[in-house]
């Protein structure tokens, strides 16, 4: 059968710390995205995933990169499409080859990746190994007072990510499953945002975001899933990041699973995060003009957060609905919707709300 998944979110924001104008005005912004996932099985050892996906945005913060100020919040869509192959072999072992793309305005993304599975121990332990690069284009746009002078700054429009990942996951006993994931991330070239204003300390002189041409990034994770009793699951979290930026972070976050019968799911979720400051990161008006560095961005700043939501699955046991579609029978199998408000200690603040169909087509 061919499974397709229909993911559908609302995304809106808002805030004080617009790093477009140097960590100063509006953070406002409006996201609606859509994603299709399509998987279709070649045979019992093998399959091809094909993800379709739109955003829409309205960012009034994106509206001021020029100083004419048009009313209306700047537009843009986001297109992205990745193609997975999976194939599991007779000796446990499995792997799977990915490729993907995404382009908007001002940047056009690729990427390549590579994952390797192996289940050991009658599948109580399960490692793998991946590796993925992407490949991004980027078209640098400057804030209309600096344009001419500033561009001079900018060496390259290319950014080159390289990862390595590790996970290992195991059965504890028959009510505890934990997993450790680990990473390796470099980043190369354009790494700073061109239309990110920073405002110096001598009041009268205005540049862009600079940093450096390398980063280098590495987050380790743990999750668990506890089965408590037959109606409740826990779902636990954490994960440590660090990286050359000078940021330290870590995350928690907690998501149990309640059944109430047997086609209803309900989940609460939290999650807290809290990270220090990048080494280039100081508010407007702070920043030294002689300074290599320097950023207003206030995603590069300390701060703690705090995420919490409610969600619910419906999921019966022959589905929602079927009916005739191309000589076949069309099986409604599930329905999720989630919502999520998402609070950060400098003032950001939103909304999501995320709905998820799926289907299988006979």
């Amino acid at each position: 059968a061919i499974a397709a998944d229909f993911l559908f979110t609302y995304y809106d924001q808002e805030g004080i710390h617009s790093a477009v104008t140097g960590g100063l005005g509006t953070e406002e912004l409006t996201d609606i995205a859509s994603i299709i996932i399509v998987n279709v099985p070649f045979d019992s050892t093998s399959d091809l995933s094909v993800t379709i996906g739109f955003n829409h945005y309205s960012s009034a913060s994106t509206d001021r990169i020029d100083d004419a100020i048009s009313s209306a919040s700047k537009n843009d869509e986001r297109w992205q499409g990745a193609i997975e192959y999976t194939k599991k072999n007779e000796n446990g072992s499995s792997y799977i080859l990915s490729a993907a793309g995404s382009w908007e305005t001002d940047y056009i993304s690729t990427s390549l990746g590579y994952k390797w599975i192996k289940e050991l121990n009658n599948r109580n332990t399960e490692l793998s190994l991946g590796a993925i690069a992407f490949f991004d284009n980027i078209l640098p746009i400057f804030p209309e007072e600096v344009r001419g002078s500033a561009q001079e700054l900018i060496h390259t429009d290319k950014r080159r990510s390289f990862g390595l990942t590790t996970n290992l996951s195991q059965v504890i006993s028959k009510r505890l499953q934990m997993s450790v994931t680990s990473e390796v991330v470099l980043q190369t070239g354009l790494l700073s945002t061109s239309f990110h204003r920073v405002f110096f300390n001598n009041a009268e002189s205005t540049g862009v975001e600079r940093l450096p041409a390398s980063r280098w990034k590495y987050p380790i994770g743990i999750r668990a899933h506890f089965f408590a009793v037959d109606w409740l699951v826990l779902r636990f979290n954490s994960r440590v990041y660090g990286d050359s930026f000078g940021i330290l972070a870590s995350t928690l976050g907690l998501e149990p699973i309640i059944k109430v019968g047997n086609n209803f799911s309900l989940y609460p979720s939290y999650r807290y995060h809290l990270q220090s400051k990048a080494d280039y990161f100081k508010p407007a008006g702070l920043h030294d003009f002689n300074s290599k560095y320097y950023t207003s961005d206030y995603d590069l700043s300390a701060f703690s957060s705090h995420k919490a939501g409610v969600g619910f699955r419906y999921s019966p046991l022959y589905g929602l609905g079927r009916f005739r579609l191309f000589k076949g029978v069309t099986m409604l199998k599930s329905f999720e919707l989630r919502y999520m408000r998402y609070y950060r200690s400098d003032g950001l603040q939103a909304n999501i709300l995320s709905t998820h169909l799926s289907v299988l087509f006979n």
